[in-house]
């Protein structure tokens, strides 16, 4: 971000494969336009790369998107829930603005990108990836 940039609402994938978490965020990037968008980073699998969800690795990501707009945090399946709940309620471990989003893991990310690219606060961009669910497919 440069002098003068506002800061903008980041967004962590939390998936229980690496593999899966930096391709969601790859799709998000290309969809919203690539270029100049809102910082993502996917937090998946384990350190060893192995499947499974690290609260060191979803910490790490947080603050690496960190920019003071607050951080949107987007899960695939249930223990990746349980560990970002977790890393909340300890309440030092995620930087201070930070939400765990229920949301469509794919469709969600897309929405949640686009929304903090354009400007979006936290509440716009957890609204935009959660009325994710209601996207029909038919």
């Amino acid at each position: 971000m440069s002098a003068g940039t506002p800061a903008r609402v980041g967004i962590v994938l939390v998936s229980h494969s690496a593999a899966v978490a930096a391709s969601v965020a790859e799709l998000a990037r290309g969809l919203a336009g690539g270029g100049d968008t809102a910082p993502i980073r996917p937090a998946g699998g384990l350190p060893d790369g192995g499947l499974g969800t690290s609260a060191a690795l979803v910490a790490e990501a947080a603050e690496a998107v960190d920019g003071g707009a607050g951080v949107a945090v987007l899960v695939d399946l249930g223990s990746a829930v349980l560990t970002v709940k977790a890393l909340l309620a300890e309440g030092d471990e995620l930087p201070a603005g930070t939400r765990l989003v229920d949301a469509p893991f794919v469709e969600g990310a897309v929405a949640a990108l686009v929304t903090a690219s354009a400007g979006g606060d936290l509440d716009a961009v957890a609204a935009a990836a959660s009325e994710a669910y209601a996207y029909r497919k038919e």
